[in-house]
Parts: C-alpha cells; sequence; structure tokens
C-alpha cells in the first residue's frame, strides 16, 4: 500500500469516474486503474462498485476512503511540518468560518497574512458549524473559525476574541426612546433572524420568547445578517447583530444600534482543529494575525456574558 494508491482512490471517491480521476492526479487512466486495483487485490476487498454510473464506494469501500482521508492529510502534515522546523513557514490551510463571521473577520487580517507569509497557501469556504465540525473530523479541512463553546470530542477550541450582540433598530420604532434595553424587550413580534442552521440564530432564540416569536404574522428569515438589516432599514422591526458587523455601519445605522442593560450578551469566536493536527506553527500565526486585527477590548473575556446553546 502507498501514499500515492490511496490519493488514487480519494479522487475516485470525488469525482466518481475513473477517467476524470485520472485527469486530475495527470496520469492516464490504465494507470490509475491498475493502482486501484493493485490495493484492492492486496487488501482482498472491493473498494468501488464498478457496475454502477457514477461509480460507488462499496459499504468496505467507504471505510477504507474514510481512513485513506487520515493519511493522506497526515503525510502531507509531515513535510509541512519537517519544513516549519527548518524555519519554512509554507503549506496549505483549508479553512471553514461560518457566514456571520466571513463578511466581517476575513478582510481584517488575510492580506497582511498573505504577505507575511507568501509561501502559505489559504483556501477558505463559508459553511456553518455543523460542517465545520463534520469536515475537521473528516480531514476535508484543516481548521475553522466558529463560536464556541461546542464542547465536541477530539475537537480542539482556541478562544480569540469576544463579540457583543447589538439591537439594531429601525426609524421611529418605540425602542429607539431607550438609551439601553432589555432582553424581555425582544420578546415581540417585530424580531427579525437568520434562517435555521446558522448558530448565531440559535444564540439569538436563546435570548428571547420563542414561543411568542413563532405567531409572528409576517415571518421572514435570512441567510445574511446583511438580509436582517435590509428588513430594519426598510420595513421595522428589530434584529441583533454580532460587535464586527456593526463597526462598518456609517454613522446615521449606528445612532440605531442600541446595547442591553447589565452583562452584555457575548459570543466567543475560536479556532477549532482536531488534536492530531500537526501544522502548529501555522495555526500559532493566524491566530496571532487575527487578533491582531481586532479592537484590544474584543480579546478580553471580560468583554461580556456569553451566550451558550441551550
Amino acid at each position: 500500500m502507498t501514499i500515492q494508491q490511496l490519493e488514487y482512490i480519494l479522487a475516485v471517491d470525488k469525482h466518481r469516474h475513473f477517467g476524470h480521476a485520472a485527469e486530475s492526479c495527470f496520469v492516464t487512466q490504465p494507470t490509475l486503474s491498475a493502482q486501484v486495483n493493485k490495493l484492492e487485490k492486496e487488501l482482498n476487498v472491493i473498494i468501488f462498485d464498478r457496475s454502477k454510473m457514477p461509480v460507488i464506494p462499496t459499504e468496505t469501500g467507504a471505510q477504507i476512503i474514510a481512513q485513506a482521508k487520515k493519511v493522506v492529510s497526515h503525510s502531507k502534515g509531515i513535510f509541512e511540518l519537517v519544513a516549519q522546523l527548518k524555519g519554512d513557514i509554507s503549506g496549505v490551510i483549508k479553512l471553514g468560518i461560518i457566514p456571520t463571521l466571513a463578511p466581517y473577520l476575513l478582510h481584517r487580517f488575510i492580506k497582511k497574512f498573505i504577505e507575511k507569509y507568501p509561501k502559505v497557501q489559504l483556501q477558505v469556504e463559508e459553511m456553518i458549524t455543523e460542517e465545520v465540525i463534520r469536515k475537521l473530523k473528516n480531514d476535508e479541512i484543516d481548521l475553522g473559525i466558529i463560536v464556541t463553546p461546542v464542547e465536541e470530542n477530539g475537537i480542539v477550541e482556541k478562544p480569540m476574541f469576544y463579540e457583543k450582540f447589538y439591537a439594531y433598530i429601525s426609524e421611529n420604532h418605540p425602542l429607539l426612546s431607550k438609551e439601553k434595553i432589555s432582553i424581555e424587550d425582544l420578546d415581540s413580534t417585530d424580531l427579525w433572524v437568520l434562517q435555521q442552521g446558522h448558530c448565531f440564530r440559535d444564540q439569538v432564540l436563546n435570548l428571547c420568547n420563542q414561543d411568542k416569536f413563532q405567531k409572528m404574522n409576517f415571518h421572514y428569515e435570512s441567510g445574511s445578517l446583511e438580509g436582517l438589516k435590509n428588513m430594519v432599514n426598510e420595513y421595522k422591526g428589530v434584529t441583533l447583530l454580532p460587535e464586527l458587523a456593526t463597526l462598518s455601519m456609517n454613522e446615521k445605522e449606528k445612532s440605531r444600534l442600541r446595547t442591553f442593560d447589565g452583562e452584555e450578551p457575548t459570543r466567543e469566536v475560536s479556532i477549532v482543529l482536531t488534536r492530531s493536527f500537526l501544522k502548529q506553527k501555522l495555526v500559532e500565526l493566524l491566530y496571532k494575525e487575527i487578533t491582531a486585527s481586532i479592537p484590544e477590548k474584543m480579546t478580553s473575556k471580560s468583554h461580556g456574558k456569553i451566550v451558550r446553546f441551550k
């Protein structure tokens, strides 16, 4: 068994076609097929059901492929680890980030990071928290930037900063008369929230009276915070925004932001990775660059009261 053979079966699994897999590996189809057959004979199993089109893994093959992903990922990590030990900061980082962070965080650190470390290839994809965790465990990505704690077995959380929740209120709304609002003020029928699957939605609804929320006569859930802001601007009502999303607002919009009485609800943002991840130096450098791009007050855990999932 060789790493090359494992890479071939991963390519076939990805493309579900031997010809396309061979093209992606820059070899001929006979070469790739011969190596897959050799591996199957060595293991005395059938990895792919070739009677189907597209080809699919057998039940045993699916388990072998899952293990192969880990082996190939770790083998590449060893080369990058050795390079780092020699002082060469290079390699690929596959990063998953949740949609309520990506538009407000990435531009703060990406440019400086790639300028400082031009040999590092940073591949970023937006995905919800559950997908980040799943892909981390399957070694499909290296790191995630999500809201924690998630307390998932095998996942390491490295907190970076803390974002307060702000209420964003439409013009002429009764709550604008208050300098600060209470959680009870959110028990209304004009609260706009993200659609299901977003952890920020869960955090917002954890603060509110969900039974009353369900009685809205007009129900709209957006996939983005910008969509919620637009509903507040053009229609009426209230939405909650994380702190980074408020920093680029104009003064008129900021005048319609309100903080909360007492301990202000806050979310913790962390880098997450598996315990077996080898490229620790790259994690440290990325962590340092991100925290340096954030207002200093937000890096303190005392910034507010962390909202947990129910």
